[in-house]
């Protein structure tokens, strides 16, 4: 079972948490402005990715394939990273993280499912606790930024508030009720993304990523690096 070595950051407290991670859940396509959700489908269309059959979706990915790591590995060339809001159901607490859903868009063009098993699922070591900002969630901001390479500067990529896509308590109540069993200790969901700022996916070499409460003056972030398998000649991605 994978541990995630977390810290709760709470009232200026920095607490240290191990969660264990039993069941991860992606969302996607989750903005409440249908417009944003064309747009966003329209983003992955001209990538050669078919539209999804309903909106939102949910689908469950390897509960191992989850990191708080400054670096991941993928094997393919078009690969890119995701803002999302994380909710990780710690007993009867729920915490929140930012994070990316990292992705392989060449294979998501055959099988969302399957393309989000093959790259890491990259979340902050930092959390906050999901009471403290609930009667403030629409007016978090989240964000995000790419390098192309490292040798670049980092572009903008991603900004909104949380009120453009789908809420926190609607997100946990549309996961809980297609879990089977009802089990939801351990259960991690990834929110699904927001509209990107540029005219064209980036796969790039590192990514960002931001949630901001500017409520409490308070930040969580979630940044890594991006290193391709590509140390074996005569190798196909």
């Amino acid at each position: 079972m994978k541990v995630l070595e977390l810290k709760l950051m709470s009232q200026d407290r920095s607490i240290p948490l191990q969660f264990p991670v039993k069941r991860m859940v992606n969302a996607g396509y989750v903005g409440r402005d249908l417009q944003a959700v064309k747009a966003h489908i329209e983003e992955l269309h001209r990538e050669g990715i078919l539209p999804p059959s309903s909106v939102p979706i949910l689908f469950p990915v390897l509960s191992h394939n989850i990191t708080t790591a400054k670096q991941i590995e993928v094997v393919g060339a078009r690969t890119s990273g995701e803002a999302e809001f994380v909710l990780l159901f710690d007993g009867e607490n729920i915490l929140v993280g930012v994070g990316s859903d990292h992705t392989d868009r060449d294979l998501e063009r055959y099988s969302i499912v399957k393309s989000k098993q093959v790259c890491q699922n990259v979340v902050s070591s930092e959390v906050w606790r999901y009471e403290e900002m609930e009667s403030g969630w629409d007016d978090l901001l989240i964000q995000s930024w790419t390098k192309p390479t490292e040798a670049e500067d980092w572009i903008p990529y991603q900004k909104a508030p949380l009120s453009t896509i789908i809420s926190a308590a609607d997100l946990m109540d549309r996961v809980k009720s297609k879990l089977i069993d009802g089990q939801a200790d351990g259960l991690v969901i990834f929110s699904g993304t927001i509209p990107i700022l540029t005219s064209e996916i980036i796969y790039g070499s590192s990514f960002r990523a931001e949630l901001i409460d500017s409520r409490l003056g308070r930040r969580l972030t979630c940044e890594y690096k991006v290193l391709r398998l590509d140390y074996l000649e005569g190798v196909e991605s």
